[in-house]
Parts: structure tokens; C-alpha cells; sequence
């Protein structure tokens, strides 16, 4: 009876210790940081502010914002992809997947810290985006420096050779002239808008493809999953957006569920590429939707990225895909997509290679 009862008692040890070491198992898998291209320092960066304990949200801030000082590829942060007129101009965005806040700006001029001003947008308006002027005034009455030129000496030397190519390429269509700087106006004349009539093409629901214009070196965005030491989740992305694009344009580094999108209880995601093609499909939130029905992170990414090939097998882009227990894994179209992690059972960062 006593060794019945000494061997119950060990079992009832050797369970407890076996929980015990799952569980440290289980909390070593955090934290986590993933990001879009081999942004190497950027996570570092936010591996150092998570590993001290510091939330992800604020972490994704000092992710991005190191990418930005270091103008990542030229297409982050300023001095970088100049639009039309010659300026730099930026988009960034910041989302809290534990309560769904996000804040974000575009088009934003004058002002280089752009995750900080969209993390402003967050915790000091009730607002999700703001917008141009209105988002640098904002920027700088929250503390932010300001005004200043984000233009770079490479910047306007790149805008300077574009202007004697001719303007080309550029991002105008059904315009003249076609190939050649403006002023534009519409190809036949003054504004037309009646319907257009339908032809074969449009009853067979096809699209006529323009030549990409995005490539790894004119339209890099850094978008940032961070999941924090409790396991909650933030995302964020930054970019000064498409080189050449027409001044006013917003692309999806500002679109919540295009660029990124986290919730707590499912996992988060990045995405860089054409955003004016990817935005419409929000890749991010399919991503995020896509886990929450049960996919892993592989087919997650590879359904969203097939949705808008579908449509546009021309177009050039990308997603991240990270579910809550930190498994990860990227899909593409169009490019050679490479994606940088720093997890516990990491020594430094590691770059991982998606193929179309």
C-alpha cells in the first residue's frame, strides 16, 4: 500500500515537472520579430526593445523608425523615392492587435520620423489616418521636428536624370503626351465621363497590364510583426512609397489589412510590393482572416498573394504571414521575396527566401 502510494505521488511529480518544462518551452518561443526584406538592423533593433520588455507596439516603433534613419534601400524614411515634383513624402502606419487601434499618415511632407508620427495618430487623436499638411502640422504640434526638406542630394539627382529621360516610366495612363513630361491632360480631350463602352475584353472580365513599375529597389516597404514577451501582437510599415509617383498618391503602406494587420487572437501580417494593386484586395486582412479559419502561415500567404495574381498576373509583390504562436512563412508573385526573423532560439537574425 505505501509503495503504491510513493509511486502515485511520483507520477503526480514527474507530471507536474513535464508541464512545468512545456510551459518554459512554451514561453521561450516569444518574442518575436519578423520583417519584410533583410532589414537586418531594423530588427535588431526591435529584438533589443522587446527582449528588454518593452511592448510590441512601441517595439514595431523602433523597428521601423531604425530603418527610417538608416533609409533602408533608399525606400524607406527620407531622402528617397522622389514623386514627380522631386519631393519625398511619406506613409507609415501602426496597429495594436490587442485593441485594434491603428494609427497612421500618408502623404506626409516635412516631417522624417514617419512610424512616429503615425504611433502620434494613435495615442493622441481618435483618428486612424491623417493626411498631407494636416499630417505634418500634426506631427510637429505632438513634438516631432519639423518642418524640414526630406529631400536627398541622391534623391533629386535621380528626379534630375528622370526629368531628361523624358519623364519615363511614370505611373500616368490615357493621357498626352505619353512620352513626355507635362502638363497632362485627358487623350481625347476634355474630361469624358460617360460610361466606357463594353467590349469583347470587358465581357470576358479580362484587364489590359501595364508594364510594372515596382521592382526591390524603387518601392521596398518595411512592414514589422512584432509579438511581445506576454504574446500580443503589433504590426507596422513604413515607406516614402513608388519612385515617380503622381504627387497626392497614397499607396498601402497607410491601409490597415493592405500593408499589415495584426489581432491577438489570430496572428499578423506584412506585405510590400505594388500597393496600388495590392491595396484593393487588403492582402493583410485576408492573411489574418485565412489563419483565424484554420490555414497555417504558408497557405494563409500563398491564397492571399493567388487572389490578386488572379487578377493582375503581372503585378509584383509580397506578404508575411505570422500566427500567434510565432510560426511564420512568406509567399510572392512577380520577385524573389526575402523576409528577416529574430526569435529566443535565434543567436541573430535570419533571412528566409520565398521563390515566385
Amino acid at each position: 500500500m505505501a509503495r503504491s502510494y510513493l509511486s502515485l505521488i511520483l507520477s503526480t511529480l514527474l507530471l507536474l515537472l513535464t508541464a512545468a518544462e512545456a510551459e518554459q518551452g512554451k514561453t521561450k518561443k516569444f518574442p518575436v520579430v519578423v520583417s519584410t526584406w533583410p532589414f537586418l538592423e531594423a530588427v535588431r533593433a526591435a529584438w533589443r526593445a522587446v527582449d528588454n520588455g518593452i511592448s510590441a507596439v512601441d517595439a514595431v516603433v523602433e523597428g521601423c523608425s531604425a530603418c527610417e534613419e538608416l533609409r533602408c534601400d533608399g525606400t524607406v524614411g527620407p531622402g528617397g523615392s522622389p514623386n514627380e515634383n522631386g519631393e519625398t513624402m511619406l506613409d507609415a502606419l501602426v496597429m495594436d492587435g490587442v485593441t485594434m487601434e491603428v494609427g497612421a499618415v500618408a502623404a506626409m511632407r516635412y516631417v522624417k520620423d514617419g512610424i512616429r508620427a503615425a504611433r502620434l495618430v494613435m495615442k493622441h487623436s481618435q483618428h486612424t489616418l491623417l493626411a498631407g499638411e494636416g499630417a505634418s502640422a500634426f506631427a510637429i504640434s505632438m513634438g516631432l521636428p519639423g518642418p524640414m526638406n526630406l529631400s536627398s542630394p541622391e534623391s533629386l539627382k535621380k528626379w534630375l536624370d528622370w526629368k531628361e529621360n523624358r519623364c519615363q516610366p511614370n505611373f500616368r495612363k490615357n493621357v498626352v503626351p505619353a512620352n513626355d513630361c507635362g502638363p497632362y491632360k485627358p487623350k481625347h480631350g476634355g474630361m469624358d465621363v460617360s460610361r466606357d463602352v463594353c467590349t469583347v475584353s470587358c465581357e470576358m472580365r479580362t484587364i489590359e497590364y501595364r508594364i510594372p513599375l515596382v521592382g526591390p529597389h524603387n518601392h521596398d516597404t518595411i512592414s514589422m510583426v512584432v509579438i511581445d514577451k506576454m504574446g500580443h501582437i503589433a504590426v507596422g510599415t513604413s515607406t516614402n512609397g513608388a519612385t515617380y509617383k503622381i504627387p497626392g498618391r497614397v499607396g498601402d503602406g497607410p491601409i490597415a489589412g493592405s500593408s499589415a494587420y495584426a489581432d491577438d487572437e489570430v496572428g499578423g501580417c506584412g506585405a510590400t510590393g505594388d500597393g496600388d494593386i495590392m491595396m484593393r484586395f487588403l492582402p493583410c486582412y485576408q492573411v489574418v482572416e485565412s489563419m483565424r479559419q484554420g490555414m497555417k502561415p504558408e497557405e494563409a500567404a500563398k491564397d492571399a498573394v493567388s487572389r490578386i495574381a488572379r487578377k493582375f498576373p503581372d503585378f509584383v509583390g509580397a506578404v508575411v504571414a505570422v500566427d500567434k504562436n510565432g510560426s511564420h512563412a512568406g509567399a510572392c508573385h512577380g520577385w524573389t521575396f526575402q523576409y528577416s526573423v529574430q526569435s529566443p532560439d535565434m543567436d541573430d537574425v535570419q533571412v528566409f527566401t520565398v521563390l515566385p
